[in-house]
């Protein structure tokens, strides 16, 4: 049974003012997933196919997910599409998230826009995944037209037969009524007629790109399906074929969208095939074991997306080097160790419960401080929880890590949050805890008693 999900929507801006919806979704190396028609972030959690995408990378990589401009969540009131405008949205969108460097999942369409990507900017992609991707011309013109005129007429209206044709050839075979249905409605929210119809026209294959495969350096993996009924096979061996190096992984089917039926084991299939290219000595997590006892802190600034789409990304990042610098030394003055950045925010892990609570209240003390003569002032919040969280080459796991995270995300800026596990263990070591009473947390049945920690004064 799948777990409920809830869409965590920020926005950014790109260099030419639209807004774009983003979200992020799990823990671990950053990976973002690259569309080139229609999206739609909230209503793609009733869709099969985007559902298991969520789930399975979910629990593998932070994966970054996003609505293109005129799509979705997203800017609607666009005037004119251009191939240009798909790299400026993922383009702002990974300077919002913070990372330096992440990996692209393009699909379909926008396979195309996270090759181009990685093509203009190789310092900034670290691995490239194609699925169902093109580049050459393989579009019949007259077929290119009656697609275009099926799309303005009947995209969304009533007339479910037009959006019908498009859902046949996403998932010709084994689709259930309700697959059909989820896909139909998910054309109709992401996108009215005309822009449907203008993204259809520029994501067309390009010629040009095709050629310039060759000059791809960042590692490759490319995945199609042989019987891929928008994008034929020979396509994606092709991409394969002329970016050096690229591993190519066929499989079995003829659906461009993986149906209801197929999304557990496919995805799992897929997931494994990115493991291999993003971190091929990562050992299985089902034989790893938990780690001695330890302390974990979040840290997360409040109200960063604003920030950055405020300040703009130079001077949002100067910021950010500013945080990240009075981070690092109060760390190191309360001998905590830096787990890893999230752009925003930090994960630090403590062998000293003690020394964690002390870290965190010298946080708060410094960035107060800080505040007090800085031009950008910030906000942080911060969560504790303690237990034996499961430990991978540096990275820790497990529910200890991931109740800490929502600790931290409860917490209001300027303000620490710990576990009733962190009050018990601190139990006369003089701090001073007021109760915040119980909250449940995603992904856990018990409800969690929550304190605050007292800093000021």
């Amino acid at each position: 049974m799948m777990r409920a999900m809830t869409v965590d929507v920020r926005y950014c801006t790109t260099e030419d003012g639209v807004q774009i919806a983003y979200s992020v979704v799990g823990e671990g190396l950053p990976l973002v997933r690259v569309l080139g028609w229609f999206t739609h972030l909230e209503y793609e959690l009733q869709v099969p196919h985007w559902r298991g995408y969520r789930e399975t990378f979910g629990e593998r990589y932070t994966t970054v997910l996003y609505d293109g401009r005129g799509t979705g969540l997203s800017d609607r009131n666009i005037e004119r599409f251009t191939r240009r405008g798909f790299l400026d949205d993922l383009d702002a969108v990974i300077n919002a998230t913070g990372f330096e460097q992440v990996a692209l999942f393009g699909f379909s369409q926008g396979g195309a826009v996270a090759i181009r990507y990685a093509l203009e900017n190789p310092d900034r992609v670290s691995h490239l995944v194609v699925y169902g991707a093109f580049a050459r011309t393989f579009r019949d013109p007259e077929q290119a037209r009656t697609m275009t005129n099926l799309i303005k007429q009947g995209w969304g209206s009533d007339l479910s037969a037009h959006r019908q044709f498009f859902t046949s050839l996403f998932m010709p075979d084994n689709a259930t009524a309700a697959d059909l249905d989820a896909w139909n409605e998910l054309q109709r929210v992401s996108a009215n007629a005309e822009t449907a119809a203008s993204l259809f026209a520029i994501s067309a294959p390009e010629p040009e790109l095709f050629e310039r495969l060759k000059d791809v350096t960042t590692p490759t993996l490319v995945i199609h399906q042989r019987g891929d009924a928008i994008v034929p096979f020979e396509e994606g061996r092709a991409v394969a074929s002329r970016i050096r190096g690229a591993r190519f992984v066929p499989l079995e089917g003829s659906n461009h969208a993986l149906i209801a039926s197929e999304t557990g084991g496919v995805w799992e299939t897929i997931a494994d095939a990115v493991d291999e290219l993003i971190q091929p000595d990562a050992a299985p997590r089902k034989a790893s074991e938990p780690s001695s006892f330890r302390t974990i802190l979040f840290t997360d600034i409040v109200g960063h997306t604003e920030m950055m789409s405020r300040l703009g990304d130079e001077a949002g990042r100067d910021v950010l080097r500013e945080h990240e610098r009075i981070t690092r030394d109060v760390l190191k003055a309360n001998g905590g160790t830096e787990v890893k950045t999230m752009g925003d925010g930090f994960m630090a892990s403590f062998g000293s419960v003690t020394r964690a609570v002390e870290c965190a209240i010298a946080f708060q003390k410094a960035f107060d401080e800080h505040n007090r003569s800085a031009q950008e002032p910030f906000s942080v919040r911060v969560g504790l929880n303690a237990g034996e969280p499961i430990e991978e080459d540096g990275d820790l796991f497990g529910a200890t890590v991931i109740l800490a995270a929502r600790i931290a995300a409860k917490a209001d800026g300027g303000e620490i949050l710990a576990s009733d596990v962190i009050r018990g263990l601190c139990s006369g070591k003089g701090f001073l805890f007021a109760d915040r009473g119980d909250f449940v947390a995603k992904g856990f049945e018990e409800p969690v008693h929550l304190f605050e920690i007292s800093w000021r004064g």
